[in-house]
């Protein structure tokens, strides 16, 4: 599975979305919600929001990349990253709550991925030149986490119940923590694209460990989150087809 344009992205999420609507496998949520984000950005390079519309087309493949590399690699019983190996198995049925199995996703794509994709891209002359783009990305994402909330909240009800113990604004937290997540991939990237290129294995190394340590926090929370989780769970809906339809329909 390989991308060339953001077409080919699309295209890709689409196969993805339907073979597991075809599984009733949870493993489509992330990536109907990643079609979702697609679009819109899609969207915004048609508008001309940034700085470098056809750079930021290439991008978007190159990104995208990674998800398909370590989602076919897992789908055929493969080697991938520890993070990402996490996050799948943990995307089973019964595993995780479907706010659950979003986050662990775009935990590897965003702290393991971005940050490598994007040192691997740029070299520090040019690295520079693309923070804006990369920061325009942020208002993308933005812009759709209310959406990504409701439709959440249609199948888990007791959702809210996490702003008990998490704080006012679950949808408000959720945009601070993806924020963060870019502003330290965007310093991952600044430090891998300065090292010399045999000393870059062990940096994503450390930055897949730390990833996955990150996911563990998320898929096994504390108490008293943890048992918030768990009264969450009981109530949400089962309907997995349901869900990812409801995903893949945000935009």
């Amino acid at each position: 599975m390989h991308a060339e344009t953001i077409d080919d992205v699309l295209k890709l999420l689409a196969q993805i979305v339907a073979d597991n609507k075809a599984r009733k496998d949870p493993l489509g949520y992330f990536p109907a919600l990643y079609r979702q984000v697609t679009l819109k950005v899609k969207d915004g390079i048609s508008q001309g929001i940034f700085d470098d519309n056809p750079r930021m087309k290439r991008f978007d493949a190159l990104f995208a990349n990674a998800y398909f590399t370590a989602y076919d690699r897992y789908r055929n019983h493969g080697i991938t990253s520890a993070s990402w190996q996490f996050a799948f198995d943990r995307a089973a049925p019964g595993q995780s709550i479907i706010l659950q199995n979003l986050l662990l996703a775009i935990n590897a794509h965003v702290n393991l991925d971005l940050g490598v994709v994007t040192s691997a891209t740029f070299p520090p002359s040019k690295l520079d030149g693309f923070h804006s783009d990369f920061d325009r990305i942020n208002a993308v994402l933005a812009s759709l986490i209310p959406l990504a909330r409701a439709a959440v909240e249609e199948f888990s009800p007791l959702l809210g119940e996490l702003a008990e113990v998490g704080g006012p604004d679950v949808a408000l937290a959720l945009e601070f923590s993806v924020s963060a997540a870019r502003d330290e991939a965007w310093r991952a990237a600044t430090l891998m694209s300065l090292m010399p290129a045999d000393a870059r294995p062990l940096m994503v190394d450390a930055l897949d460990a730390r990833t996955k340590l990150l996911g563990r926090v998320v898929a096994d929370p504390p108490e008293p989150v943890g048992a918030v989780v768990r009264r969450i769970q009981c109530a949400e809906s089962t309907d997995v087809v349901a869900i990812i339809t409801a995903l893949d329909a945000l935009v």
